[in-house]
């Protein structure tokens, strides 16, 4: 699940109150009422809307009022909007306690607008709207039956300055909010829509399950399964990381930069690739960089509406395609053209069922003794046809480069993005993960990205000068950090983990030589073949590899940075009289000795 950015503080409680509060019920018809299975992206959605705390799945958007318009004209466009789209009109019956498989669109019904009217809108206006649209996400959605836009009418003596909306994520998405908050402003305009020509959610999810559909789900299906099993679990493992998953409050760090706009068009003419290209090779060699990896990992959520019938949807397609880039290559240039073909394929493989998806996460995960994490996300909506909450009016297109900081909100992931706009500003939103960037770190990279990209545009980059570049400083780990399986490990933290997995048994994990090659040495060399061996001296406890396996990737998920499960588990009875050298342990008779997993990595 992406967080939806934000851009004020909730401060409704420091203003003072509407003169008036009332709700106003408007009723639809026209469309056709229908009934279909679910898409894949509104199944990945309902199942977040389920487990997750609404503030966090919920999402919400402002629109602007232009002076002069009516209540009327607002309620009228907002129910030609429910007309015209049946996403809108969709809800989700299902049984107490099951999830829904179906979705059904109303031929006609009705929904409310909350109208608040005051003598003069309180503190900054665009703020204040802000906090209404951000406060109507709490609360969960009753799927089977809530209209899915919660409306506020913001007014002035009676005239409509904001609406401020919250919608349930299970029939939009940001792509969706931005359509709808552009055919409203056409519709106040006077103009005529034109035709719809992407799919509505019902034929969508006809597609999806066709033959040729159910191929492309089981194709995405095997391209998240190799990198699962062999990328990095963690892009920013390390001593002061916390483990990915663990929610974090991130304040939101905001760069405009025509600096960055002028180097991005210029590195995209020089190297004769797409600027989108360009700055998603940039974001991933200074991620990898920064995190000390060869491979950058990250979701990339808006990927999945590059095909054209899903496009202008107003649905969620909330699907993340997921960029594995090896970042192996001696210069920027070589990185870009990777970049090309490795963006390609993650869009291929972005349709799936979520479903399965996560059964296959899980079996993964618990074969590897790892806990992937959606560490990095990048979504780059600058190509949406109307810029999200309002980004146009706030950007000051006179700004060189500012950097300037606001509100925190809860970050699932340890470095979130949100690129707005690439021209006449590069405006780009981050919340990076206080546990391991520093407000410094934090912008220190988003000047850095600027940095490469002015480097860029001069020419190409050997990827061995990104720190002289950018100012950005790779990872600091301790001399007993290896890589192992891809990742970076810390066998300090295994063995704590695993002394707790297994009732406080005396426990040495150390690297050791895998069939293939050696260990990884302390500066971290890939070293070909290594595996983490576990020595566990049961005593008269009655423990097996696979029990011992099993116990440790209970608590991984919760356990801290640099943890993954041992390739080898060697049990013995007592521990040896140097219980801290893994020589003393190696010459112990061996009762019994397992990998615990059940497939190899």
């Amino acid at each position: 699940m992406t967080p939806t950015p934000a851009v004020g503080k909730d401060t409704m409680h420091q203003n003072p109150p509407p003169l008036t509060t009332t709700t106003v019920t408007v009723a639809y018809a026209g469309g056709d009422e229908r009934r279909g299975p679910v898409t894949m992206g509104q199944a990945n959605m309902i199942r977040c809307i389920l487990r997750d705390d609404p503030t966090h799945i919920n999402i919400h958007d402002v629109w602007p009022v232009p002076e002069g318009t009516t209540p009327a004209a607002v309620t009228d466009a907002l129910r030609a909007l429910t007309v015209r789209h049946e996403g809108l009109r969709t809800t989700f019956p299902h049984p107490p306690g099951a999830a829904p498989v179906d979705q059904f669109v109303a031929a006609e019904g009705t929904f409310t607008v909350t109208v608040l009217d005051h003598a003069e809108l309180p503190g900054d206006p665009a703020e204040y709207a802000e906090s209404v649209a951000r406060a109507a996400r709490a609360g969960r959605f009753a799927l089977e039956r809530e209209f899915p836009m919660r409306i506020t009418l913001l007014t002035v003596t009676g005239q409509p300055v904001y609406v401020a909306l919250a919608f349930s994520h299970a029939v939009a998405d940001g792509s969706a909010m931005a359509i709808l908050r552009e055919e409203f402003a056409e519709l106040l305009a006077g103009k005529e829509l034109p035709e719809l020509t992407s799919l509505p959610p019902v034929d969508l999810a006809a597609v999806e399950a066709s033959p040729a559909g159910l191929r492309k789900s089981e194709a995405s299906l095997r391209y998240w399964e190799r990198i699962l099993r062999t990328g990095p679990q963690e892009m920013f493992a390390e001593p002061r990381g916390r483990r990915p998953g663990t929610d974090e409050e991130a304040r939101q760090l905001t760069l405009r930069s025509r600096r960055g706009a002028r180097a991005l068009a210029g590195a995209a003419r020089r190297t004769g690739h797409p600027e989108a290209t360009v700055l998603m090779a940039a974001w991933c060699a200074l991620v990898a960089h920064r995190a000390g990896q060869d491979s950058c990992v990250t979701a990339v959520p808006s990927a999945n509406r590059f095909h054209a019938r899903v496009a202008r949807s107003v649905t969620t397609t909330s699907q993340d395609a997921l960029l594995h880039l090896d970042v192996g290559v001696e210069t920027f240039d070589a990185l870009v053209t990777r970049t090309w073909g490795a963006v390609l394929d993650a869009y291929r493989h972005s349709q799936f069922d979520s479903v399965r998806l996560w059964d296959m996460i899980g079996r993964v995960t618990a074969e590897r003794g790892s806990h992937f994490g959606r560490d990095v996300v990048f979504n780059d909506v600058s190509a949406l046809p109307a810029p999200l909450l309002g980004t146009d009016t706030q950007d000051s297109d006179d700004a060189e480069q500012e950097l300037t900081w606001g509100p925190p909100q809860a970050l699932p992931t340890r470095l979130l993005a949100f690129t707005y706009r690439t021209a006449p500003q590069l405006h780009i939103s981050l919340w990076a993960a206080p546990s391991v960037f520093t407000p410094e770190e934090a912008e220190g990279f988003l000047t850095g990205l600027v940095q490469l990209l002015e480097a860029a545009a001069a020419g190409d980059v050997p990827m061995e000068e990104l720190a002289e570049v950018t100012g950005v400083r790779p990872a600091e780990r301790g001399p007993d950090w290896l890589r192992v399986d891809g990742c970076w490990v810390s066998p300090d933290a295994v063995r704590e983990t695993l002394g707790r997995a297994v009732g406080g048994l005396p426990v040495w994990v150390t690297g050791e030589p895998g069939p293939a090659g050696t260990a990884a040495g302390a500066t971290g060399a890939p070293g070909t073949g290594s595996h983490l061996t576990a020595y566990i001296a049961c005593g008269a406890t009655s423990l097996t590899p696979e029990e011992a396996h099993r116990a440790l990737t209970a608590l991984i998920p919760a356990a801290g940075s640099g943890v993954l499960a041992p390739h080898r588990y060697v049990l013995v009875e007592n521990p040896p009289t140097e219980p801290d050298r893994s020589d003393a342990w190696r010459r112990l008779n061996t009762i019994d000795e397992g990998t615990g997993r059940s497939r190899q990595v």
